[in-house]
């Protein structure tokens, strides 16, 4: 018996609905360092092995490169046959919640970064968090002078792109609130396939 999945539905035809697993594994560390990524490789290998399919990552856990090496070896070790049996989750992190570097930052996800996923595509990518930070402020505590204005108009306008570009099969949002989502909701031309809350 597999872990259970429900469909993530789309408005868009070129994407259409896709199963997604209820139960997913996190690569988000507190404090990722460059001695856990053989750890985190192994656990993410043995939770394919163990029929996990979706994984969760982002650009702030520090852990999306690590989390294609482990794909890239299932694959080749035929753990898995192709990439669309898993379902990859992404998130941009709030430094790059600005309309120009929303796209910028989907392509470093793939073979032209340094740290990517190396993969094609994304399944799911969402805004991290409904605020813009100051360039590279990773962790707490978030200060009021690392806050800069955030366009959510503008940025969604970068997440629609990437969809329509391929980059991303669906879109999204973690950790809005109500009121941000009403906001979102009224020029959204896609509307947010997922809402992801911790």
């Amino acid at each position: 018996m597999g872990i259970p999945e429900v469909v993530l539905s789309s408005t868009s035809p070129a994407t259409g609905a896709r199963a997604i697993s209820v139960l997913a594994m996190g690569t988000g560390l507190a404090h990722f360092t460059p001695e856990q990524r053989p750890a985190t490789k192994h656990a993410i290998l043995r939770a394919i092995e163990l029929g996990y399919r979706h994984f969760d990552t982002a650009a702030s856990y520090q852990s999306e490169d690590v989390l294609g090496e482990a794909i890239a070896e299932a694959l080749q070790a035929s753990v898995i046959h192709s990439r669309a049996e898993l379902f990859i989750t992404s998130k941009i992190w709030c430094a790059d919640a600005h309309r120009d570097l929303v796209l910028l930052k989907a392509y470093r996800i793939f073979p032209l970064g340094a740290r990517n996923l190396k993969l094609d595509y994304l399944d799911l990518y969402l805004i991290h968090w409904p605020m813009r930070l100051k360039a590279e402020k990773f962790d707490p505590p978030i200060e009021s002078h690392h806050i800069l204005p955030f366009d959510l108009k503008s940025v969604w306008e970068g997440m629609e792109e990437c969809q329509r570009l391929g980059l991303a099969k669906h879109i999204g949002v973690s950790n809005f609130t109500t009121w941000k989502l009403a906001e979102l909701l009224q020029y959204a031309k896609v509307p947010p396939a997922a809402v992801q809350v911790v």
